[in-house]
């Protein structure tokens, strides 16, 4: 692509990040009332002037090239520099704060976004959470639908994960180590143990989330998912698998972090077993974190010191 002589303009790198935020020519065009046509062409011109193609466009919108996920680092940092200008010299207000995290079914995850909600201080936002399976948050992340994903890794499916981010241009970072734990009724039998064994399991219920089309041992949200069980029930959200731990004293495995706030009937109990579960976040290797994503993991980091759990530097 030739490269023109004159230079990137402040509006084309506001248009190109809304454009990334939104995965849509159309929707950034309709959120910044522009017409469709005149955002298209800023995206072309921008890429003639980067002298690089930014943007791969489809039926279904468009994603970022490797160029363009470095090129939307470089100007989310420039945007952010200017909008801090105009309100330090300009009396302007804060922008709409905008994030969208997307995780595996973990209460801190929640109660960390409640925290960043509350103390966000913007007048207007827009914040997503996505409670969804293991490739599907990979998936969000890597097309930029959400900026974070929350997700756990283990000598198991260490290398499958690892090299599935590399190949999206994502990067994990770890936050800490979890001992595995049942989450159960506190109704049921095995409340009142100090701890539990696999062999203690065996007459219940095991509780999984569904990975759907990816059903992989490797994608499973909950370790020792290659161990057979003659009871296994598969569901789709924290509500249900709750539910189910209630109603049927199933159990599922994670990380023992529970909010009794939120989920004031579940039980965490250690579970006995030569495992850790490594929690982490993963973003763009190339582009550097927002000003509210990395609020958002000061508050994680904050819900998860709460609990007593010790952070990974």
């Amino acid at each position: 692509m030739a490269r023109s002589s004159s230079g990137i303009t402040l509006q084309q790198l506001h248009y190109f990040v809304e454009v990334a935020a939104e995965g849509s020519i159309s929707a950034a065009a309709d959120l910044l009332y522009v017409s469709q046509p005149t955002m298209s062409a800023a995206m072309k011109d921008l890429e003639s002037r980067a002298g690089r193609t930014l943007l791969l466009r489809s039926a279904r919108g468009v994603t970022l090239t490797a160029d363009g996920a470095e090129f939307l680092g470089y100007a989310r940092q420039v945007t952010e520099q200017v909008e801090l200008l105009e309100q330090r010299y300009l009396g302007r207000p804060p922008s709409r704060r905008l994030l969208g995290v997307s995780a595996q079914h973990y209460s801190f995850v929640i109660d960390a976004f409640v925290r960043m909600v509350k103390t966000s201080g913007a007048a207007e936002y827009e914040f997503s959470l996505r409670e969804t399976r293991t490739w599907d948050i990979i998936e969000d992340v890597r097309t930029l639908r959400s900026e974070l994903g929350i997700l756990y890794r283990n000598d198991f499916n260490r290398s499958v994960i690892d090299k599935l981010l590399r190949d999206s241009g994502l990067a994990f970072r770890p936050l800490f180590l979890a001992e595995p734990h049942i989450f159960i009724s506190r109704k049921n039998p095995l409340a009142a143990r100090d701890r539990v064994t696999l062999d203690d399991l065996a007459g219940f219920p095991r509780l999984t989330f569904d990975q759907g089309a990816n059903n992989s041992f490797y994608f499973a949200e909950e370790i020792l998912s290659t161990l057979s069980t003659p009871q296994e029930i598969r569901v789709s959200d924290r509500a249900t698998i709750f539910n189910l731990m209630i109603g049927l004293d199933g159990y599922t495995i994670s990380t023992g972090i529970i909010s009794d706030d939120l989920d004031p009937e579940i039980a965490a109990i250690p579970l006995d077993v030569d495992e850790r579960i490594e929690i982490g976040w993963i973003g763009h290797s190339a582009i550097p974190l927002t000003e509210q994503a990395q609020r958002y993991l000061e508050e994680l980091r904050a819900v998860v010191s709460d609990f007593g759990v010790e952070l990974i530097d």
